[in-house]
């Protein structure tokens, strides 16, 4: 097939989202996906209409065409996904870094900066510790805001996840984002850490699987991890073994800070509030659905 120019593709994208097999593509999927192949900012496609793919380039843009339509998240596509104005590299062993997710950084970094001057002495270290890191995007966003705040610079960050193929690709974040103060561990939730008094934590945080194996919504995430989403008893058995657990590895007055789907706020408020947390409180994300539950243990 013979190359086309910016104004050709575009038409081309303009028929693909009309179509009734587009229709769950997101435009912006087009366009983001024709701008990694060819390596342009987003004005290019307004400024340089006239400019020609090369063939390598137009083949390149309707392979990755068809895998968007086959299901293919453009995240695993381009193999990056930017969350918290970072860049993260993403694939099929790692859940992909979504807006809602920002919510639960946010609340943490704020609960850090509204506690007592004893959290915030530079003099004592202090650990932050994310259960099912996979991407890291959570832990190394946490340990990158802690890290350029000069009263934060004492927190150290655990990343722990059940995957090694999650944990090589977290690493390699880190890497990326210059984050040299996490240490990842190999282990099934709380199972390889210590309850010593001095590995304990002051702030647990964690987006574990949360979807019901019989949630309709499935069927939109087929590309990603199953494992990483799914759980029994409605979506909340991992998130009561996360809540059940975490007395015994965090400090007094330590945080647990914890994800879940927008249908689940009621119910991780008492998960939390029967296993010793106080000020349990439900944030809702940027869409106004619960997506975050937090308390401090008693």
């Amino acid at each position: 097939m013979t190359a086309s120019t910016i104004r050709q593709i575009k038409q081309q994208i303009q028929q693909l989202t009309n179509t009734d097999t587009s229709m769950m593509l997101p435009s912006f999927w087009l366009t983001d996906w024709l701008l990694y192949v060819i390596d342009k900012p987003a004005m290019f496609l307004i400024t340089d209409e006239s400019y020609k793919l090369s063939k390598a380039e137009y083949e390149h843009f309707n392979t990755g065409i068809a895998k968007l339509q086959a299901g293919m998240p453009l995240a695993y596509l381009t193999g990056q996904q930017e969350f918290w104005s970072l860049n993260f590299t993403v694939n099929e062993h790692t859940l992909i870094p979504r807006p809602d997710t920002e919510v639960l950084v946010e609340q943490v970094l704020n609960w850090i900066e509204s506690q007592p001057k004893s959290l915030n002495d530079v003099n004592q270290s202090k650990r932050l510790l994310d259960l099912g890191t996979g991407s890291g995007c959570i832990a190394i966003s946490l340990a990158h805001e802690l890290k350029h705040k000069s009263k934060h610079s004492h927190w150290q960050t655990v990343a722990v996840d059940l995957s090694l193929e999650a944990l090589k690709v977290a690493k390699q974040n880190a890497i990326i984002n210059d984050v040299a103060n996490i240490e990842f561990v190999h282990s099934s939730w709380y199972d390889k850490l210590s309850t010593q008094d001095e590995q304990l934590f002051d702030v647990i945080v964690s987006n574990p699987p949360y979807i019901d194996d019989k949630d309709v919504h499935l069927a939109r995430l087929i590309a990603e991890p199953i494992s990483a989403l799914i759980a029994p008893n409605h979506g909340l058995a991992d998130i009561e073994h996360i809540a059940r657990q975490a007395p015994k590895y965090l400090r007094t007055g330590g945080l647990l800070a914890i994800e879940h789907g927008f249908n689940q706020g009621t119910a991780v408020r008492q998960i939390l509030s029967d296993n010793s947390f106080r000020a349990v409180k439900t944030v809702q994300d940027y869409g106004g659905n619960d997506r975050v539950t937090f308390g401090q243990i008693r």
